[in-house]
């Protein structure tokens, strides 16, 4: 058995042939090592005139020519990992990451001049090239979409915000994200918050339109609900207040002869994330003879039967009769 010489040439065998963008052509010096090539052999073959090229320290493409979105990615990531292994700790974040979780309104990955990458904040690594390095003291859990460690929508969504300062760009992509059905309000309200971007005008102005909106197409779907579930009809957006006057708390619909009341949204999103309505506590109300079922918004979108099956089950289950003497209910 023979051993190859690190200057000899390659095969086809042995290093992968650019055929589409599931086969990148794109290695680390570790994953050439692996391959019996040499860091010389390496260098030697991105001279100029030569079969290969370095996008960046440490990462090569395979032929000449600009890298395709998959390949950019793929050397951006390589790049990022460095000396460790698999992508564990780097998560695409930014256009990029708006552009694979399928954003309208983001650039094709390989016509973008940078990829994000979020990187622990212990990590001593530069930005160089097409790989801009972010260092978070919160890496999210990455979304994998076709091998690629990707962050939330919602956490995507709030990095390349912080980028932006064109108002109309910002409104577009906000707009998306909620109407899109890519992030839930009150969770991109959550992470812009983090990022402390909140107190930005375009931001504020966006997504008060935005929540707003959202706010009453869930109402739209929640009378649809109930009318395709042939269910009872509801005191629709009324708000129930005690004896002395106090709010107990705002609900989208109500049945007060079976003691039942209905909010959509998940009981833990403030005014800010629910346009100043925000779902009050069940446990309050349970203490005052009132269930309150809270359905969640997505699940209200995506799953309108079985919420339907929620509500009736909680209808069969309540006793005829009536709200608490004390409990009024008034039109909000």
């Amino acid at each position: 058995m023979t051993h190859m010489d690190s200057d000899a040439p390659l095969s086809a065998r042995q290093l992968p042939r650019r055929t589409d963008d599931a086969h990148p052509c794109v290695m680390s010096l570790r994953e050439l090592r692996r391959h019996g090539v040499s860091p010389a052999t390496a260098s030697a073959r991105c001279r100029p005139g030569g079969p290969w090229q370095m996008p960046l320290p440490g990462v090569f493409l395979l032929h000449q020519g600009p890298p395709t979105g998959s390949e950019l990615l793929q050397a951006v990531l390589r790049y990022a990992e460095g000396r460790q292994d698999g992508f564990g700790r780097t998560v695409v974040t930014g256009p990029a990451a708006l552009a694979l979780h399928g954003f309208a309104c983001a650039q094709p990955i390989g016509a973008l001049n940078q990829v994000d990458v979020l990187v622990p904040r212990t990590r001593r690594l530069r930005s160089t090239g097409a790989a801009r390095i972010v260092r978070t003291p919160r890496l999210p859990v990455p979304v994998d979409i076709d091998g690629v460690p990707v962050a939330p929508a919602c956490r995507a969504v709030t990095d390349t915000v912080a980028q932006l300062t064109d108002t109309a760009t910002v409104r577009r992509l906000l707009a998306e994200a909620v109407r899109g059905g890519h992030c839930e309000p009150p969770t991109l309200v959550r992470e812009l918050s983090r990022a402390q971007l909140l107190g930005r005008p375009a931001v504020a102005a966006a997504l008060d339109s935005l929540i707003a909106a959202g706010r009453a197409a869930d109402e739209e779907r929640l009378m649809e609900l109930v009318r395709d579930a042939r269910l009872p009809d509801p005191c629709w957006n009324v708000e129930l207040r005690l004896p002395d006057g106090s709010l107990l708390g705002p609900v989208d619909a109500c049945w007060p002869e079976y003691a039942l009341a209905l909010a959509v949204g998940t009981g833990r999103a403030g005014p800010a994330a629910t346009g100043g309505h925000a779902p009050g506590d069940p446990d309050a109300f349970a203490r005052q003879g009132v269930t309150l079922l809270l359905v969640n918004p997505h699940e209200l979108r995506t799953r309108p039967g079985l919420q339907a099956a929620v509500v009736r089950t909680a209808l069969l289950a309540a006793v005829p009769g009536d709200l608490p003497g004390r409990i009024t209910v008034l039109p909000r």
